[in-house]
């Protein structure tokens, strides 16, 4: 047993009580960073944090790169990596999880991510787990946000993360914003994953208890590069 380090004897370390973004990058750009730090500023809100700052420092003007931007009680934090996830796939296979959202945190990106560190572990070899709610309803993803094709329309399950990258990719586009229960996936058409991290990337494949669905896969026609796979 190793005692506690003064740095780690915080809250935000040992519950979590932190918020953060990750914003893809440009050649040093923070794409899209007026609607992260909208949101941003929501969740600190909603958990008592200080204001984040608003005012990106200088970061390597990586190709393609993903910001990390955390606030805790002692302020505002940022790491920045270069992105390089490999050549892009023809599409990604999702699993569905039992792993359930927390019914207060869903809709907010913060430290206490346990439920989706477990959906990832329970998703693997899979490329996205994806989690419900009490009720059944498939909500948001362990990395990513759902974007499903349903019934002829576009839908967004209610109830997960606000997802910055996946409002881009329905701008302009007619959709509805619904509960999606998890008996309703069979009836999915098309869908997609949407993360800063990988842009907007269809799914080839759903898995789960007595589910094995095989999709179509149509990559978006896009030229907002926080949309696209970072090749």
């Amino acid at each position: 047993m190793k005692p506690l380090p003064d740095e780690l004897n915080q809250p935000a370390w040992l519950h979590g009580t932190s918020a953060f973004t990750t914003v893809r990058t440009r050649h040093g750009t923070a794409l899209h960073w007026p609607a992260h730090l909208s949101r941003l500023r929501g969740t600190c809100a909603f958990l008592g944090l200080p204001v984040p700052d608003h005012v990106l420092p200088a970061f390597d003007a990586f190709p393609w790169g993903l910001l990390r931007v955390t606030v805790t009680e002692g302020g505002t934090f940022w790491s920045h990596r270069a992105l390089t996830p490999g050549p892009r796939p023809s599409g990604v296979t999702v699993r569905l999880t039992d792993v359930q959202v927390h019914p207060q945190l869903a809709a907010h990106k913060t430290g206490n991510y346990l439920p989706a560190r477990l959906a990832a572990k329970q998703s693997a070899p899979a490329f996205e787990g994806w989690l419900q709610d009490a009720g059944g309803h498939v909500v948001d993803g362990s990395r990513t946000a759902p974007l499903l094709e349903l019934d002829g329309e576009l839908v967004v399950p209610a109830g997960g993360l606000p997802s910055i990258t996946r409002v881009a990719a329905l701008a302009g586009r007619p959709h509805v914003t619904r509960p999606v229960h998890r008996a309703d996936l069979p009836r999915i058409t098309r869908a997609w994953i949407c993360g800063s991290g990988v842009g907007v990337v269809p799914v080839q494949k759903i898995e789960g208890p007595a589910l094995n669905l095989a999709l179509p896969t149509t990559w978006l026609t896009t030229a907002d590069p926080a949309l696209v796979w970072p090749e």
